[in-house]
């Protein structure tokens, strides 16, 4: 009975540290205790593809033409949850990263973005009810994302571009992948100045495709 209950304890710690775990497992994540941790399924000049198990955010979403002025409306509202507005009154740990579902539209059209905190691993099975109408807690399913890097600052202009630069790199090695929406993603305070890491997500449709475009390959040869 102690082994079989040992064990349980020991596949429940390592589903926990297969999702929401320790930021020391991630270079890039350095700001928070908890990051989102994901299994490395392969990567090439261009992406990395990423296995991220299901998890559990705060999420909340805000109606408007550029990132930049729908991004501190919904920061703010996530932020009053994680520091008391909610069911339990609670202080709840920031983690990382912050994502923002990016729509696919033109530049002078109107957009819903949807921002959403990871919550961290001991809020994970049962967090807090959020207390504002417009904040709700969601699941992200079981996924295998492609995935772009870089530094600097999230801007709409750098998002885009390299949303642009993921989406040609991928169509070019036929990938199958979500369209109409992008996930930025961000891993450092507004604070932060130096080796700040954004990325950028696009939501595999089927097997992740892992090679590299024969542009890519004939300028690495």
């Amino acid at each position: 009975r102690i082994f079989v209950s040992g064990l349980v304890c020991v596949l429940l710690a390592l589903t926990a540290e297969a999702r929401v775990g320790n930021s020391s497992e991630l270079t890039f994540c350095f700001e928070t205790e908890q990051c989102l941790l994901f299994n490395l399924i392969c990567e090439t000049a261009e992406y990395e593809v990423r296995h991220y198990d299901s998890v559990k955010w705060v999420s909340t979403q805000e109606k408007n033409f550029l990132m930049e002025m729908a991004a501190p409306a919904a920061f703010n509202r996530l932020y009053k949850y994680i520091t008391g507005d909610n069911s339990m009154g609670e202080t709840i740990q920031m983690t990382s990263p912050v994502i923002l579902k990016m729509p696919y539209k033109r530049f002078w059209e109107m957009g819903v973005y949807t921002m959403s905190f990871l919550l961290p691993a001991e809020h994970q099975k049962n967090p807090p009810k959020p207390t504002n109408p417009d904040v709700y807690i969601s699941d992200t399913p079981d996924m295998k994302v492609y995935v772009k890097s870089y530094g600097g600052w999230m801007t709409t202009y750098s998002d885009s571009k390299k949303a642009k630069e993921l989406s040609d790199a991928l169509d070019l090695v036929k990938a199958e992948y979500k369209k109409g929406f992008h996930f930025g993603v961000g891993y450092n305070s507004p604070m932060t100045l130096f080796y700040r890491h954004n990325e950028v997500w696009f939501v595999a449709n089927d097997e992740p495709v892992c090679r590299e475009s024969s542009s890519s390959s004939e300028e690495t040869n």
